[in-house]
């Protein structure tokens, strides 16, 4: 009995076929692995947001130690006093001047110093006078009390050099005082014009006579006077 293969179950017949499937296969990977590219995954950093909330610095609590109070104060020592009696007499009697003042013992009196007063010449009660006018009646002792002042003035009037070379001329006033003996002092320059000119008003008054001092209440006192010295050339 003949042996026949089954067409189905031939593979032989079939194995060029599948040697081309698998060289096509091959050639497909082999293509398929050449050209795939690989990219490197990148991932883009945004940053980083941090929600972690600080933390708040902790302080140390240190507890302050309260000192111990101090000791009380040891009580006061309390003094003990002995009273002891007094029984010594004193032999010596103390001797005790009488201090008493007697009604015939005058007692002094100390005056108190006046005070030096200075009055105005024109509100004291008695002016003073000029040598010349003592027999002239009181009220008018002022006039004449000019007068001889005016009169001594021009017999020892001096016109200086230099204020008669530069043309200068004047009222000078002048003040002073006459005192309880009758001269004069204190002598100044209220207003003045030139010092070579006030200084020969100066000179002129110191230069006056002695002066009847004035009167209060009967007593010498010191008056003010102010002078008016006119310097004109001619």
């Amino acid at each position: 009995m003949e042996l026949k293969k089954n067409p189905k179950a031939d593979v032989d017949r079939n194995r060029v076929i599948y040697i081309q499937v698998g060289l096509i296969i091959a050639l497909l990977c082999t293509y398929i692995a050449l050209e795939w590219k690989t990219y490197d995954k990148v991932i883009s950093s945004l940053g980083v947001l941090s929600l972690m909330e600080e933390e708040d610095e902790i302080v140390p609590i240190t507890q302050r130690e309260t000192p111990p109070p101090p000791p009380p104060p040891p009580p006061p020592s309390q003094e003990i006093i002995n009273i002891v009696e007094d029984d010594i007499k004193l032999e010596e009697e103390l001797d005790i001047p009488d201090t008493e003042i007697s009604e015939e013992e005058a007692v002094e009196i100390i005056d108190e110093e006046e005070v030096d007063e200075v009055f105005n010449f024109m509100v004291v009660e008695d002016q003073p006078v000029f040598p010349g006018c003592e027999d002239v009646p009181k009220k008018d002792r002022y006039m004449c009390f000019q007068k001889g002042i005016m009169n001594f003035i021009r017999k020892n009037f001096v016109y200086p050099e230099i204020a008669k070379e530069m043309g200068i001329q004047g009222k000078v006033i002048v003040g002073f005082v006459i005192k309880k003996d009758g001269n004069v002092s204190d002598i100044r320059v209220i207003r003045g014009v030139d010092k070579h000119l006030d200084q020969e008003a100066i000179r002129l008054i110191s230069k006056l006579p002695r002066i009847m001092p004035a009167k209060q209440r009967g007593k010498p006192v010191k008056v003010t006077f102010n002078l008016p010295v006119f310097f004109k050339l001619q």
